[in-house]
C-alpha cells in the first residue's frame, strides 16, 4: 500500500509540477510509447544478461512481496519466542532426547502445530530444527555451533540480497539507456533538419524525454524497490539472529525465560515486545 502511495506522491509531483508551468503533456504522450520500448527493452534485456536464472526467478518472486506489508511484526516475534521457550523449557525438564521427535518431524510436532504463523514458516521451521538436531547429538560445543549459524545466515543474507543488487544495477543503468533513446531521437531529428522549425523542435522535445524517462524510472520507480527489498531481507537476517542468540543462551545454561530474553533483545525497537509483553504472551500460551 506504502510503495502505491509512494508512487503517486512522486509522480503527482512531479508531473503536477510540470504541468503547473505551462508543461505540455501532449508531448511527453506522445513520445512515451517508443521511448519507453527503447529504454524498458534495453534496460530488461540487460538484466536477463546480467544475472543468472536463479537469481532472476528470485527477483520476479520478489517483486510482488514488496506490494504486502512485512510480515516482521511484534505478534510474529512473540510468537517465534514462545515457541523457543516451549522447546527449551521441555528439553529442560525432560531432557534433549525428549524433543527429538519434535525436530525429525516439526510438521507433525504438537509443539510447532501450536504457532501456526512461524511454524508454517519452512525457513525458520528448517533453522530451528537443523541446530536443536545439533544440540540433541552433543557432538558439537556452543563455539563451533555459534560459528556454523554464522555462516548460514551469512550464506542467506548473501543470497536474498541478489535480488536487491540486480535491481539496483537496473536502476544504475535506466540513465544511460535514457541517453540512448535520446541520442537516436536527436539522430532522427537531424535527418529531418530541413523541416520547420515548429517540427523540428517537437522532435527534439520528444528526444529530450528519454533522458527525463531514463532518470524517472531509476531514481522514482525502480531503485526505491531495492532499498525496500534490502530493508525486508534485513528484517529476515534478524530473525534467524534472534533465533541463534536464544539457541546458543540456551546452550551456554541459561534457563528457557533467560534465553528468549537474550533473543529479544536483538530485535529492532519497532517491533521488540516488552519484558511484561513477552511473558503475558508466553504464560498465556502455556495456560
Amino acid at each position: 500500500m506504502f510503495v502505491i502511495v509512494g508512487y503517486i506522491v512522486a509522480l503527482g509531483c512531479i508531473f503536477g509540477g510540470f504541468i503547473i508551468h505551462g508543461g505540455n503533456m501532449g508531448v511527453i504522450l506522445q513520445a512515451l510509447p517508443t521511448e519507453l520500448m527503447v529504454i524498458g527493452g534495453g534496460a530488461f534485456g540487460a538484466f536477463i544478461v546480467n544475472n543468472q536464472p536463479k537469481v532472476l526467478k528470485a527477483t520476479f518472486g520478489a517483486i510482488p512481496k514488496l506490494l504486502k506489508g512485512s510480515k516482521y511484526t511484534k505478534a510474529r516475534y512473540m510468537e517465534l519466542m514462545a515457541l523457543l521457550y516451549d522447546i527449551l523449557q521441555k528439553a529442560r525438564k525432560e531432557g534433549l532426547m525428549s524433543i527429538e521427535k519434535d525436530v525429525e518431524a516439526p510438521h507433525e510436532s504438537a509443539l510447532f502445530k501450536k504457532y501456526a504463523t512461524v511454524g508454517s514458516d519452512h525457513h525458520v521451521v528448517e533453522f530451528i530444527t537443523d541446530y536443536l538436531r545439533m544440540m540433541v547429538s552433543g557432538n558439537l560445543n556452543a563455539h563451533e555451533i555459534e560459528s556454523l549459524m554464522d555462516s548460514e545466515i551469512e550464506t542467506h543474507h548473501h543470497e536474498a540480497h541478489a535480488p536487491a543488487a540486480a535491481i539496483q544495477r537496473v536502476a544504475g543503468g535506466l540513465p544511460a539507456f535514457g541517453i540512448v533513446a535520446a541520442v537516436l531521437g536527436v539522430v532522427n531529428t537531424m535527418g529531418s533538419v530541413g523541416q520547420p522549425p515548429a517540427v523540428l523542435g517537437a522532435m527534439i522535445g520528444s528526444a529530450l524525454v528519454g533522458t527525463f524517462l531514463g532518470i524517472l524510472l531509476a531514481y522514482a520507480i525502480v531503485e526505491p524497490l531495492a532499498g525496500l527489498l534490502e530493508q525486508k531481507n534485513d528484517e529476515a537476517t534478524k530473525e534467524l539472529q534472534c533465533i541463534k542468540t536464544t539457541l546458543l543462551a540456551s546452550m551456554q545454561g541459561y534457563a528457557p525465560q533467560i534465553a528468549v530474553e537474550f533473543g529479544r533483545k536483538v530485535l529492532y525497537s519497532t517491533e521488540r515486545p516488552s519484558f511484561s509483553e513477552l511473558e503475558g504472551h508466553v504464560k498465556g500460551k502455556k495456560a
